[in-house]
């Protein structure tokens, strides 16, 4: 069996657990597979659209249900908590739409909003707009992405784009130890 038959076969539900989980990578990388043939947009959309509500609705529920893991378990995560704190009393919609797209706020965002007395049905409703724009949106790019990075290898040598994503998985990780390293100050 080759890489085509793992993707057609458990493409949809492994892009539904890693949005569940997190999400921007592997829905743009299911945006490229889209490209190529090998999986349906629509269909990454949904799959995306439906894991990362789940997973955020789920994170809701445990920040609304458990204060004291967020409280004693989480501590790193105390600064970001109050910040999102102090952005809902000012821009409430506006976090529940746009926080997938925040780097650092994606994953804090909706425990942190259940430890609110933001109503479950309106972070029901605002997040599954959220969910869907941010499905669109990263699919989408994907897609597109798949689409300029074809037309790039064609005319480029592979040393040129090999050496291109030496130097970005470089700088990701670079910033991933520093980000591990640092005290969070709020």
């Amino acid at each position: 069996m080759d890489l085509t038959y793992y993707l057609s076969t458990y493409g949809y539900l492994a892009l539904f657990i890693g949005t569940f989980l997190e999400g921007e990578t592997i829905l743009i990388i299911a945006g490229f597979a889209a490209f190529n043939g090998h999986l349906s947009l629509p269909l990454c959309i949904l799959a995306a659209f439906l894991g990362s509500f789940a997973g955020d609705q789920t994170a809701f529920y445990v920040g609304r249900y458990n204060k004291r893991l967020l409280e004693t378990k989480l501590k790193k995560w105390e600064c970001r908590i109050e910040k999102v704190h102090r952005l809902l009393e000012k821009h409430q919609v506006l976090l529940l739409i746009s926080f997938r797209f925040f780097y650092g706020f994606r994953n804090v965002t909706p425990f942190a909003v259940g430890t609110t007395n933001i109503s479950p049905w309106r972070y029901f409703y605002l997040n599954g707009i959220g969910a869907l724009l941010w499905a669109i949106s990263f699919g989408l790019g994907g897609y597109y992405l798949g689409d300029v990075l074809e037309r790039f290898l064609q005319e480029a040598k592979w040393w040129v784009a090999g050496g291109l994503f030496g130097v970005i998985l470089l700088i990701w990780i670079i910033k991933t130890v520093r980000n591990r390293v640092r005290t969070p100050k709020c």
